[in-house]
């Protein structure tokens, strides 16, 4: 359990970073996202998680 609370403290300053550093930029991204149609959105989720996993895989072996 401690070890997943620590790579989710990661995710959040990870994701964190450039709102911080580019609050500007990031708020024209997120209107941007708006018109990106929900398919495309899904499969860019789908190889984040994708990536991630393989990731994972390799760190853990």
């Amino acid at each position: 359990m401690e070890f997943f609370l620590c790579v989710i403290g990661m995710v959040f300053i990870i994701e964190g970073i450039p709102s911080f550093l580019f609050p500007g930029v990031w708020k024209r991204m997120l209107v941007r996202i708006d018109n990106i149609p929900d398919s495309r959105l899904r499969r860019l989720g789908l190889v984040s998680i994708l990536i991630g996993l393989a990731i994972i895989y390799l760190g853990r072996r």
